[in-house]
């Protein structure tokens, strides 16, 4: 049987996927955060209007993209935690391993003695795999993760696409 073959080269040109994010990886976070534009300037209602055509959405798009990102991505931080505070279960479940796992690299590869018992290293990590694997199917990240990329992906496009740009940028595009 032929394997299918994707072409992800021509889908992330044709979205300009590559060079957008490269300024992403490169920067440190407060350089990141330093162009995050005021609330007033991200929630314009007097600029919310419905675009035209698919031309006029794809050109909002790439521009408020670019101008908004610091906000988009404070955006996406807010869901995430909003995420996790209604799905409590999976918030425990992560604060659960993390304190485990710290604890046990505590130990440095000791035994862990309770007075009436003794636990080796093996034995804590099995009884926090034991514990925190059904906890986390329970708990659903999967589904977290579908609402998670659905809100977040309507919340910024739909911001992206609905918001138009400022008159002196319109101006600029129709003298070139």
């Amino acid at each position: 049987m032929a394997r299918i073959q994707i072409p992800l080269d021509a889908l992330t040109s044709r979205l300009n996927l590559g060079s957008r994010f490269e300024g992403v990886r490169s920067q440190s976070l407060s350089t990141r955060f330093a162009n995050l534009r005021p609330i007033s300037e991200f929630l314009n209602l007097s600029r919310l209007s419905k675009p035209p055509n698919f031309g006029e959405v794809q050109s909002r798009v790439n521009y408020n993209l670019g101008y908004f990102s610091s906000n988009y991505v404070a955006v996406a931080i807010m869901l995430l935690i909003y995420s996790l505070l209604t799905n409590l279960t999976l918030l425990f479940d992560m604060v659960f391993v993390s304190v485990g796992l710290f604890g046990i690299k505590k130990l440095d590869g000791r035994d862990l003695e309770l007075g009436f018992t003794r636990a080796t290293t093996s034995q804590l990590y099995t009884g926090l795999f034991v514990i925190a694997v059904p906890l986390l199917i329970w708990a659903n990240p999967v589904g977290t993760a579908l609402w998670l990329v659905g809100a977040t992906g309507v919340t910024i496009l739909g911001h992206a696409s609905f918001m138009d740009k400022p008159i002196d940028t319109a101006f600029s595009e129709e003298a070139v």
